[in-house]
């Protein structure tokens, strides 16, 4: 057992090339949080905290003895324990360059090529490049999509990080062209726009990087190489609080130790043991470290076989399979190209360099994708303990734990044994998630057939799946009995129907999904039918006559292979165009020109700081939250007395301890007497670490009552009459009398799940107290600084006055950090004044996804009246968000849906209605888009019907009921749809869209199990908030006697750039270079009553504030410059202090009108329309319902873009986002109420392989607007649902494959379109066999809230 008292080892390793010498080490320490809270190296970032993100990204170098080789690896520092370090060498994004000293190639080239936006993801991107260059300096395409596999982006969509690595790589298919800066790329884009000159295809110039040049990076530390060359053969035991850590030297002394505590796990990578003991509460008291065992890392090969040594991580075995490929005969290595497959897609990159081989197995995760290969290829495992050693089959039984088939408690698992494949043995492998990489699959599977020599009879078949059952499943019986059997149709249907049976999964089985993984069952059967029957072809087998029979089963004709065929993953290309400035513009006028981001280069190096970088303050405390853990329940009582049992608690916060108010009547900052939701804060724990706060928050005991009713889905809101707001209404025309006058109606429903923000750094706030005044300054993470501070004066009861809110940047917010950092900071408040100390509150990604809600989901129901040739003369659309327990901003977000639901759409008879429903669910919020993204779905799917009914393209709906001429919008706001026109005009034709249409019905006539769609969606989405008084800014601007000039605005750096263009804008503005300019922070100090960063508008407002600041100066300097027209900046200034001239001025915005009377049903709500277009094509696999993006092209209309890189930037990112809304982000809730998906690895968001292949992005030339900032427009927000046009390109493709297959069409339309929806859609034989289940039947593991 733990005992403190003892003496820990000494544990040696370097970090960024400096000797650590740690004497007591604690076993539950992190190389994370050692490197933040030990070390201050805080450009490694807290994300998730589960190895799901790749935020935390460092290199990890060691030396191997055996092979004379350092192999250096990237790691996620959050699952690293800091013990198993010993004798290894970290690198962390300090380590790799500085602003200050050299900036490494890697960090230059990600910030130039504007590779960084909130910038929290950076660190870990560049680590995983760097680290990938230590290994292969001049990388493959292909490698460069591996090493970031396992990062994740919010903000960037990706494109321009890959392009920044692209700059390092081998060009496979490298450009013909020497001339510098020309491409044979470029080149075909100029012919594509017609030799335009006054356009431009590059953000960033190739030529002025530095060269790489491996020679100057740190070397191995020889001591260290030293100690693995002359290893102390000793064990090292570290003791902690609760843990106690040994890592032995030798096998020997490993096997004592297992004997001696058999309870023990051995930890290897830490990837499994780590999550479950942070987030599943597993605990372990002693802990075992093989690392140091050579023994157990080596690899054999003999003529039977190969035997990898259970230490071997997942990367290794990767290479080591690899390599045995290229060595041997193709019949042999059937089952090592098996696992290959499966290696190449399995979690990230950093954690297969963590993950063993062993550890994979033993863990026996029913997800596994390597354990039903190794069953089926007959692999072995052999064990070792001091008894000696003994083998047993890696097999079914071993698989469900069966104590007979399984390693006793003293036994360690050695090495595993895979046997090569035979001459007339097939071996594949299959799995479906819900993307393609770094996600846990939903089913996977390993088959195995062997045949009897020269025939198709089967002699052996071994097939198992994962995914469908609490283990790895085999399916022995459904084998034994098709022995014998040829290889043919009437096999494959008796095959499918045995599989079910043997197979099968309960209707409230985990994971839900049921009927899909049903499915998958036999889809992945039928696919490796396919691949061997195409085998034995080649080898000329001669097939029973039921195989060829194309009518049982037409496997042979040449549109039934498509099925074979695997998506292969390829680093994006695109071009990204916009109009060069005007050539008279002067060289330091920096406006419209793409200027990286101001912080870009300190994102890349881990020197810009977050809230949660800021150094600790002398006495400061941690804060952790108490959620409800039940949907709607009376309190009976709180319990904290254990609580203060515990080491270093200092106090609970409750609603008692409010001095002032407590939130409003409908929606407390701390709950009283009754919760809302699960996940509602009900107190809070203070403690001395937060590691102490955190654990005590399980002690608190609080007893419930449940109440009814409970309401989560919108069908039963509308059942209880239960609204959180009166209804929304808009009408024009005479409605009923339209549809009694159309050729066709078509009715449908359209159902949008909702959206978790992800902003990669979680709701976190530092409250300092004063020490007089009852002065409070606040660091806080948000879009509204003015709010916190609102919220915790009335809170504290002090004045807004003394309450300073300071905001650096924002990592991530997206809506998501408007009004939840305000509860967040209040709370921290009251902890810090009940104190009196500093108190710092970071969330848990799990605790910021369950408390903070997001993207309201949303049900619709349309009813569309239309004539023959497709003019849509009425269209009725009733929409209820499922806007949670409390108000929010739900009625807002209504407004806006109505507002914003006729899209680009002319149709002379309209009728929205919108209610926000009120749910036992966390509050959802505001989220970018703001309705419009959800809203605009309904009516897109309409034009979709009515397309499908006419018999038309789609593409011919939309232009046929688009606004053409000048109009007013259903609230009678007047606009000019001209560059709506322009956009879809431009888009139609850089997208090829009429030639590429055809080629598409060309592919889907050929191929039956693969389809493709493409779709063009064009948008009018209007920009900022329905009011004036939220437009309007403040500035206030600085000039020193030397001539520097410092400025401060009321927008927050989120990401979008704010800052670059207000300092592009005070450039302009007072004639001088960004380099004399400087912004510090966003203050309630310095500017005060800020509006929300939010609603696209933030540039727009406060540039027009700055802009007037400069222009009172200027005007004030004017004097002064006229005297001396050839004096210097800093001469003028000189003399204007001397003549006393004030050097400071307040610039104001009074803010654009805007308004909306929802009696009359009219207003000027926006100040401004943002105009686009995209086009879309998607390719699916009918069997799987997996999809691939071919290309995509985007037209904006940003009209004079203050920076092009920035716009272009905002626009990929919320396309990005936009295209994961509506594909892979999904969010699941238990029966009770609970939200299930709470980390990375249950929630998904697009990742670098969900890039369009071709993505292509066009800012609309010769645009202007009188109204904005030098004619721009503000573009955070629009590019969010033009993702939906990947979204159409899939149902393209699914109602081709539907009307192949003659199935009627559906008008329900569901949102996302996950593997699963697009794989029950394409309803073939398979789906028709499964079993289904009578939802009466059984509760469901998950149920649908919108």
């Amino acid at each position: 057992m733990p005992c403190p008292s003892q003496s820990s080892d000494e544990l040696v390793f370097f970090v960024n090339g400096r000797k650590v010498t740690e004497k007591n080490v604690d076993p539950e320490v992190t190389l994370l949080a050692f490197l933040r809270k030990n070390l201050r190296l805080t450009g490694t970032k807290y994300a998730c905290g589960t190895g799901g993100c790749g935020a935390c990204t460092v290199m990890v170098s060691q030396h191997d003895p055996v092979s004379k080789k350092t192999r250096h690896f990237s790691v996620m520092a959050c699952l690293v324990p800091l013990c198993s370090l010993h004798g290894a060498a970290v690198i962390t994004v300090e380590g790799v360059g500085s602003i200050n000293t050299r900036l490494h190639p890697v960090q230059e080239r990600i910030a130039k090529s504007h590779g960084t936006q909130c910038g929290f993801c950076t660190p870990g991107m560049v680590m995983s490049m760097y680290t990938l260059l230590r290994n292969h300096p001049q990388p493959s395409e292909e490698q460069l999509m591996e090493a970031l596999g396992g990062n994740l982006c919010r903000c960037t969509g990706y494109r321009p990080i890959l392009e920044s690595g692209r700059t390092f790589c081998l060009e496979p298919n490298g450009c013909q062209k020497k001339e510098p800066g020309k491409c044979c790329l470029d080149q075909k884009e100029d012919d594509l726009l017609g030799g335009k000159s006054d356009i431009c295809t590059e953000l960033f110039a190739k030529e002025e990087f530095r060269p790489l040049d491996p020679t100057q990076e740190l070397i191995f530390p020889p001591e260290l190489l030293r100690m693995a060359e002359n290893p102390e053969k000793q064990t090292l035991t570290f003791y902690g609080e609760r843990i106690t850590w040994i890592s032995p030297g030798t096998l020997q002394d490993l096997l004592a130790l297992k004997a001696k505590y058999p309870e023990a796990p051995l930890v290897s990578g830490n990837t499994s043991l780590g999550p479950a003991m942070k987030s599943q509460g597993h605990f372990h008291p002693i802990l075992l470290s093989p690392a140091g065992i050579p023994d157990l890392r080596m690899v054999t090969k003999n003529s039977g076989g190969l035997t990898i040594g259970a230490c071997c991580s997942l990367a290794q075995v990767k290479d080591i399979l690899a390599e045995s490929i290229s060595e041997l005969p193709e019949e042999k290595t059937q089952t090592y190209r098996a696992l290959l497959k499966h290696l190449g897609s399995l979690a990230g990159q950093q954690i297969r360099n963590m993950a063993s081989l062993g550890g994979h197995i033993i863990s026996r995760h029913c997800y596994s994708d390597l354990n039903p290969v190794l069953s089926v290829g007959n692999a072995t495992l052999n064990l070792l303990s001091e008894e000696g050693t003994r083998q047993i089959p890696l097999n079914g039984h071993f698989l469900s734990g069966l104590a007979s088939a399984d390693l006793k408690p003293e036994e360690i698992l050695g090495s595993v044994y895979i046997p090569h494949s035979q001459k007339w043995e097939f071996v594949s492998a299959f799995r479906q998630a819900q993307c393609h990489q770094n996600a846990l699959p939903d089913v996977n599977a390993g088959l195995r057939v062997r045949f009897r020599e020269g025939t198709d009879t089967i002699e052996d078949l071994s097939i198992a799946y994962g995914g469908v059952g609490p283990t790895t499943i085999s399916a022995h019986e459904s084998c034994q009995q098709l022995l014998g059997r040829h290889w043919n149709a009437l096999m494959l249907d008796e095959a499918c129907r045995r599989l079910l049976d043997e197979v099968s999964l309960p209707g409230s089985a985990l994971g839900g999904k049921v009927e899909f993984k049903r499915t998958l069952v036999v889809s992945f059967l039928f696919k490796f039918y396919l691949e061997v029957l195409q085998e034995l072809k080649k080898r000329k087998i001669k097939l029973s006559s039921e195989s060829a029979d194309s009518q049982r089963h037409p496997g042979i004709e040449a549109r039934f292979l498509s099925a074979l065929e695997d998506f292969q993953v390829t680093l994006p290309q695109g071009v990204q165009t916009y109009q060069r400035v005007d050539p008279r513009q002067p060289l330091q006028d920096p406006v419209g020109r793409p200027i990286m981001h101001l912080s870009g280069l300190k994102h890349a190096t881990g020197e810009a700081v977050f809230c949660d970088d800021i150094p600790r303050v002398d006495k400061e405390l941690f804060m952790a939250l108490v959620t409800s853990t039940r949907a709607h329940a009376k309190i009976i009582s709180i319990d904290s007395s254990e609580v203060f049992a515990l080491p270093g608690v200092v106090d609970v916060i409750t609603a008692e301890d409010i001095p002032g108010t407590n939130g409003d009547e409908e929606d407390k900052l701390l709950a009283v007497d009754e919760v809302l939701c699960v996940g509602q804060i009900i107190c809070a724990v203070v403690a001395e670490t937060d590691v102490q706060a955190k654990r005590a928050t399980e002690k608190m005991k609080i007893t419930y009552e449940d109440l009814n009713p409970v309401i989560f889905t919108i069908e039963d809101a509308i059942k209880h009459n239960s609204f959180l707001c009166p209804e929304k209404k808009l009408e024009q025309g005479n409605i009923e009398k339209a549809f009694e006058n159309v050729d066709q109606i078509v009715e449908g429903e359209v159902h949008v799940g909702g959206q978790e923000h992800f902003y990669m750094e979680t709701q976190r706030v530092l409250v300092i107290p004063k020490t007089e005044d009852q002065e409070l300054d606040m660091y806080v993470s948000t879009q509204d600084p003015a709010h916190v501070q609102k919220t915790v004066s009335s809170t504290l009861n002090i004045p807004s006055s003394k309450i300073t809110c300071h905001v650096k940047r924002v990592g991530g917010g997206f809506g998501g950090k408007v009004g939840r950092p305000a509860v967040f900071g209040a709370i921290a408040a009251v902890g810090a004044v009940k104190t009196g100390r500093p108190i710092r509150l970071v969330l848990d990604r799990e605790d910021d996804m369950l408390v903070t809600g997001g993207r309201h989901p949303l049900f619709g129901k349309y009813k569309v009246g239309f004539m023959n040739s497709g003019r849509i003369k009425a269209l009725d659309i009733e929409c209820y968000v499922n806007g949670g327990c409390t108000l929010d901003d739900s009625e807002l977000v209504t407004e806006f849906l109505i507002l914003k639901l006729e899209n680009a759409y002319k149709i002379r008879n309209l009728r929205f209605r919108g209610r926000a429903c009120m749910t036992n669910l966390p509050s959802n919020t505001a989220f970018r888009g703001f309705g419009f993204p959800q809203g605009a779905l309904i009516t897109e799917s309409c034009i979709t019907a009515v397309a499908a009914r006419c018999g038309l393209p789609p593409e011919k709906i939309r232009e046929k009921n688009m606004y053409k001429t000048v109009d007013k919008t259903i609230y009678k706001q007047a606009f000019s749809p001209e560059p709506l026109i322009r956009c879809w005009d431009q888009c139609l034709d850089q997208s090829s869209f009429h030639i590429r249409r055809t080629e598409v019905e060309e592919f889907n006539r050929k191929s039956y199990w693969k389809k493709r769609g493409i779709a063009i969606i064009p948008m009018k989405f209007s920009v900022g908030f329905a009011a004036t008084s939220y437009h309007q800014a403040a500035a206030l601007v600085h000039i020193y006697t030397d001539g520097s000039v410092l400025v401060a605005h009321g927008g927050n750096e989120l990401g979008q750039g704010i800052h670059t263009k207000m300092l592009q804008v005070a450039s302009r503005e007072l004639k001088i270079p960004m380099s004399h300019m400087h912004i510090c922070e966003t203050s309630t100090a310095v500017v005060p009553n800020t509006i929300a960063t939010a609603a696209s508008i933030g540039s727009d407002v406060n540039g027009r504030a700055v802009q007037n600041a400069c222009q009172i100066l200027l005007k004030r300097l004017e004097p002064v410059i006229q005297k001396n027209p050839e004096g210097t900046w800093k001469d003028w200034i000189e003399t204007a202090f001397e003549q006393r001239i004030s050097l400071s001025a307040t610039g104001y915005f009074r803010g654009y009108k805007a308004f909306m009377d929802w009696e009359k049903q009219e207003g000027d709500p926006f100040p401004y329309y943002v105009y686009g277009a995209a086009c879309s094509e998607v390719e699916i696999d009918c069997l799987t319902g997996s999809h691939k993006k071919i290309r995509t092209d985007i037209v904006m209309d940003a009209c004079c873009s203050l920076n092009p890189a920035i716009d272009v930037g905002q626009i990929e990112g919320a396309f990005i986002q936009g295209m994961g809304l509506y594909t892979t982000e999904e969010l699941h809730y238990s029966p009770e109420g609970v939200l299930y998906s709470r980390s990375p690895e249950e929630y998904k968001i697009p990742t670098v392989t969900d890039v369009p292949e071709q993505f292509n992005v066009a800012l609309l030339p010769s645009s202007q607007t009188p109204l904005t900032i030098y004619s721009s427009k503000g573009l955070g927000e629009s590019g969010m649902f033009l993702g939906s046009s990947v979204f159409f390109a899939i149902a393209d493709a699914v109602a081709a494959a539907r009307k192949e297959r003659d199935l009627a069409e559906d008008f329900t339309v569901h949102s996302p379109a996950t593997p699963e929806r697009v794989r029950m859609a394409c309803a073939d034989r398979f789906t028709d066999m499964i079993p289904r289940d009578d939802p009466k039947t059984f509760k469901p593991w998950s149920i649908p809230i919108a």
